[in-house]
């Protein structure tokens, strides 16, 4: 299965990411980074988009770490919700949430979006049961920036990990459908620990699982 993995920026460095996605490709995904979402590649991101099932954001709006401007225009958010509609799927992680709180096209597909964390803390990790996500994975513990979220107000929205600290208790991963396609969200992960983290692999897996079965005939 092939997935468009768009990563890197200023405080998430594109290493960490393909560090922990690297070892999925055992489950047959196949990664394709993007480190820069500047121009060149918005001008062909409708027909980039068309040749993945399964596309990763995992940066925040920004073109690149070196470059501070937002990437995500109206043209490129319109462009992702109508792959998604379309039947791609949708992995959002961590800093994917980052920066888009003033792209209403953005908000609505995601569901939610980062408003701030505290400093690294200890992190307490609850899988909701009896989501496919979270299929066999037990309650776990990390060290992490604690995101909190400004959700949308969705009522499709299915939370199915909850993530709590000393400073209390949010949503840590989500999915909601959009038209034939589907949308995942996994806030955990700013250290390569936590990405490498067993418990982490699982759920990135799933999640990806779950995702591509919103897929309505894109090549693999």
């Amino acid at each position: 299965m092939r997935v468009l993995v768009l990563c890197d920026d200023n405080w998430h460095p594109a290493q960490i990411v393909q560090e922990g996605l690297e070892p999925l490709r055992q489950h047959g995904f196949e990664f394709d980074y993007v480190l820069d979402t500047g121009s060149d590649f918005q001008l062909g991101l409708e027909n980039r988009l068309r040749e993945y099932p399964l596309l990763v954001l995992a940066k925040s709006n920004r073109v690149s770490a070196e470059a501070e401007e937002p990437w995500i225009t109206p043209q490129a958010a319109k462009e992702l919700q109508s792959y998604v509609s379309e039947g791609g799927g949708l992995l959002v992680l961590h800093s994917g949430t980052v920066g888009y709180k003033d792209s209403a096209v953005m908000r609505d597909l995601v569901g939610g979006v980062f408003t701030h964390h505290p400093e690294q803390c200890p992190v307490a990790v609850e899988p909701v049961p009896s989501h496919p996500i979270t299929r066999n994975i037990p309650a776990f513990d990390i060290k992490d920036e604690h995101y909190f979220m400004d959700m949308t107000g969705h009522r499709d929205l299915d939370v199915f990990l909850t993530t709590s600290s000393e400073y209390g208790q949010q949503p840590g991963g989500w999915t909601r459908e959009q038209g034939a396609g589907r949308v995942c969200v996994l806030t955990p992960g700013h250290h390569a620990e936590v990405w490498k983290h067993p418990a982490v692999q699982q759920l990135l897996r799933q999640s990806l699982e779950w995702c591509k079965h919103g897929d309505q005939g894109r090549d693999a």
